[in-house]
C-alpha cells in the first residue's frame, strides 16, 4: 500500500462494510461505510474529471471537517492532482492568498462558511478558475459551482469515466505528491511542505507501530482535519486500521461548534481522542469545574484521591512497583467511586488521548493519567508526515515524547552536525520514508532542512538510556545568557502558567543577557478574586504594588527557598518582569492557527519593553510601566 488510493482501496476491500465515517443527518449520526465512502470518492473524482482537473495540478481545500472534506481529498489524490489543505483559521486575506497563489492553484474546493474568504480574494487569485462550494443551501457567484452538482454530474459521467479514473490512480507513483502543506508561518511567508503519498503511507505503517489501533476503534476528530496530526493520525490510520472517525456537528457559529463537541462525545462515545495542549487544559478546567460545583466534600475527596494516584502512578512507566503496590486497593476505589463517573462526561469508553501539536506540561500528563484516561504524548512535525515518536499503552513515561517509530532513523546532533552520545542534548536529526520531499519553489529553505538525506527538525531534545525521546523546545527560541550557555524556555513558561494562579500566559526572554526577563499577562478574574479574599477594594492605598507583588511571589517559588526551587536551574527564572497589555492571540499574529506562540512576533511587538526590563527602573516589578499597564487591566484607569 504505497499510494493513498492503495490504502483506501485495500481498506473497502477488507472492511467494506465497518463505518468510516460518522456524520449528523437531522440530529443523528449516521454511519457511512468505507464502500460508500469509496464510491463518492469516484463519483466526485468524475466531476472533477468533467471540469477538467488533471495529474498535478492544484486544489485548495478550505473547509471545515466533514465526509466531504475527506471525500474532496480522495477524489483529488486519485486524479493524480495534489491538495493544498487549508486552515479554516487563516483570516487574514493576503496570508490565505499566498497560500493559494504560491501553490499555483487551478481551482478551490471550500464550504459555505468559508466562501467569503475565497470571495474576497478573488482578484488576487486569478489562475483559480472555478470555486466549488460545498454547503447545503448555497447561494453561488459567477465561476462558482455547488459540491452537489458537481457530484452529481459526476455520478451520471462515472460509467464512462471509472476506467479512466481507474487506470489514473493505478499510474500514480509513491513518491507523486499529495499534498503541499503550509507552514503557520510563524517567520517570513509560510513554506510549503512537499508530502508525497509514500510520505503519508509509510508515516501511518510507522504510527501504528506505536499502537494497537483496531477495528472498533472510534474517534471524534476535534483538530482541524488540514492538521498535519489530524490528518495522519485521525484520517489515514483510521482508513488503515478499518476503523471510524466522526465529525463535529458544526454550529451556526464558532463558539457554538465549540459547544458541541461534549455533546458530540458523549453521543459519539470514542474509543481514544487527539488532543493538543490548549484542548486538554480546557478539559482539565471542566472538570475541575465540576467537581468544585459539587461542594467542599467532593472537592476534599477529589483532590485526596488524586493525590493517592499520583503516588501510585509516578511517571508511568514505574506505575504500582515497590512499596507503591499497597496503594492499588485504594487507587481502585477512587476510580470506582469518583474517577468512573468523570469518565462517563467522555461517553464512558475512552481509553486515552494522544497528544500532539506542543509540548504538554507534565502536570497535565499526571493530571489525565490519575483519572483514568492518560494523555500518550507524541511528537513529530509536519515535515516528517508528521508522527516521529509517541507513548502508548504498552511503553510510557510521563514527561517524555515516547518510543520512536519503527523504520526511521534518529540522532541528536550539536550545532556542526556532529553525532552526540546517548544522554547529551542537541539537535533531532531524522531521516526515513516520512520525510518530506522538501519545501515548493523554495530551494534554500530545502537545503537548509534537507541534507543527505537527513531532516534536520530545529528542535532540541535528547534520548534516554531506556529509549525514550524528550524535546526540549526549538532551537530557534533557547535562552543564551552572557556567558553562551543555552536553555529551552518552554517548560518554564509552561510551569509558570500551571502553578501560578496569576498568570495567564508567559514568554521568556535572553539573548546573551546578564539576566532572564518574564512577559507576563495576568489572569485577571484571579487577582480580582484573590483581592477580594483580601478585603481589598481598588480604592485601597497600593492597590496596584499588591497584585504585581502577588504575581512577582509565584514567580518567586521557582527560586531558591520556593515551593518549586528543584524545577529549572534559577538563572533562567525571570528577574525581571514586564506586564503585557494584551494576551497572545491569532488576531494579533502571536499565536498561529496550531495555538504555538510565535516568538519572533512577540519579541518584535514588545522590543520596547523588553529593552525597558535590562535597565535598572525596569528591574522592579513595580515600575512605573507595570502600574500603568495594570490598572489599565483592572479597568481602573
Amino acid at each position: 500500500m504505497k499510494t493513498i488510493p492503495q490504502l483506501l482501496e485495500g481498506s473497502v476491500a477488507k472492511y467494506p462494510e465497518n463505518v468510516l465515517v460518522w456524520e449528523k443527518e437531522n440530529g443523528q449520526y449516521k454511519g457511512i461505510s468505507f464502500s460508500e465512502i469509496k464510491e463518492r470518492v469516484y463519483r466526485f473524482a468524475a466531476g472533477l474529471m468533467a471540469l477538467g482537473v488533471e495529474k498535478g495540478d492544484r486544489i485548495a481545500l478550505l473547509s471545515e471537517g466533514s465526509s466531504e472534506w475527506l471525500i474532496s481529498e480522495l477524489a483529488i489524490l486519485y486524479l493524480g492532482a495534489i491538495n493544498i489543505p487549508l486552515s479554516v483559521k487563516i483570516n487574514e486575506p493576503n496570508e490565505l492568498s499566498f497560500r493559494i497563489k504560491h501553490a499555483e492553484c487551478r481551482w478551490i474546493i471550500c464550504s459555505e462558511r468559508q466562501a467569503e474568504k475565497i470571495r474576497n480574494i478573488k482578484k488576487e487569485i486569478p489562475k483559480a478558475g472555478t470555486f466549488i462550494i460545498i454547503g447545503r443551501a448555497n447561494t453561488l457567484n459567477k465561476m462558482e459551482k455547488s459540491y452537489r452538482d458537481v457530484f452529481e454530474n459526476g455520478k451520471k459521467l462515472l460509467p464512462k469515466l471509472k476506467d479512466k479514473i481507474t487506470s489514473t490512480w493505478q499510474s500514480i507513483k509513491p513518491d507523486d505528491l499529495a499534498n503541499i502543506s503550509y507552514t503557520s508561518g510563524t517567520t517570513a511567508d509560510p513554506k510549503g511542505i512537499m508530502l508525497s503519498h509514500r510520505n503519508y503511507t509509510a508515516n501511518v505503517e510507522q504510527a501504528n507501530t506505536l499502537m494497537n489501533v483496531t477495528e472498533d476503534f472510534v474517534t471524534l476528530l476535534i483538530l482541524p482535519w488540514d492538521h498535519s496530526f489530524a490528518h495522519t493520525v485521525g484520517l489515514y490510520t483510521l482508513i488503515k486500521q478499518g476503523a471510524s472517525m466522526a465529525v463535529v456537528e458544526v454550529g451556526k457559529t464558532l463558539m457554538e461548534t465549540l459547544r458541541n463537541i461534549p455533546k458530540n462525545i458523549k453521543e459519539i462515545k470514542p474509543t481514544f481522542l487527539l488532543s493538543v495542549p490548549a484542548l486538554s487544559k480546557n478539559f482539565r478546567k471542566n472538570i475541575e469545574t465540576g467537581i468544585k460545583d459539587k461542594g467542599k466534600i467532593t472537592e476534599k475527596l477529589f483532590q485526596q484521591a488524586m493525590k493517592t494516584a499520583y503516588t501510585y502512578n509516578g511517571i508511568g512507566w514505574d506505575k504500582g512497583k515497590g512499596w507503591r503496590k499497597v496503594l492499588k486497593p485504594l487507587v481502585q476505589l477512587y476510580d470506582k467511586i469518583l474517577f468512573s463517573k468523570i469518565r462517563e462526561g467522555f461517553g464512558g469508553k475512552l481509553q486515552f488521548f494522544v497528544g500532539g501539536g506542543a509540548l504538554l506540561d507534565i502536570d497535565l500528563q499526571r493530571f489525565f493519567y490519575a483519572i483514568g484516561i492518560p494523555i500518550y504524548q507524541g511528537y513529530g512535525l509536519s515535515e516528517a508526515s508528521p508522527v516521529i515518536s509517541s507513548n502508548g499503552p504498552e511503553l510510557h513515561k510521563l514527561g517524555s515524547s515516547g518510543y520512536l517509530v519503527k523504520n526511521m532513523d534518529l540522532k541528536i546532533c550539536d550545532d556542526k552536525g556532529n553525532e552526540l552520545p546517548q544522554g547529551e542534548k542537541g539537535e533531532i536529526v531524522i531521516r526515513g520514508e516520512n520525510v518530506m520531499k522538501g519545501y515548493w519553489k523554495n530551494e534554500t529553505a530545502s537545503a537548509e532542512a534537507l541534507k543527505d538525506g537527513w531532516l534536520h527538525t530545529g528542535d532540541m531534545g535528547y534520548m534516554d538510556k531506556d529509549g525514550f525521546l524528550y524535546v526540549l523546545g526549538r532551537f530557534k527560541s533557547l535562552l543564551i545568557g552572557n556567558d553562551g550557555e543555552k536553555y529551552s524556555p518552554e517548560g518554564i513558561e509552561e510551569a509558570l502558567v500551571e502553578q501560578s494562579r496569576f498568570i495567564e500566559q508567559c514568554m521568556l526572554y535572553n539573548n546573551q543577557n546578564a539576566y532572564t526577563t518574564g512577559l507576563v499577562f495576568p489572569n485577571i478574574p484571579a487577582l480580582k478574586a484573590a483581592m477580594k479574599e483580601l478585603n481589598l477594594t481598588n480604592e485601597t492605598a497600593d492597590y496596584d504594588k499588591i497584585m504585581l507583588e502577588l504575581i512577582r511571589t509565584d514567580i518567586n517559588q521557582f527560586l531558591p527557598g520556593g515551593k518549586y526551587e528543584d524545577m529549572f536551574p534559577g538563572r533562567w527564572i525571570p528577574a525581571a518582569t514586564g506586564i503585557m497589555d494584551e494576551p497572545f492571540s491569532e488576531e494579533n499574529k502571536m499565536l498561529n492557527s496550531t495555538m504555538k506562540m510565535v516568538r519572533n512576533r512577540v519579541v518584535e511587538h514588545y522590543k520596547p519593553l523588553i529593552d525597558y526590563l535590562y535597565t535598572a527602573p525596569g528591574k522592579n516589578v513595580l515600575n512605573e510601566r507595570n502600574m500603568e499597564i495594570i490598572q489599565k487591566l483592572m479597568g481602573k484607569s
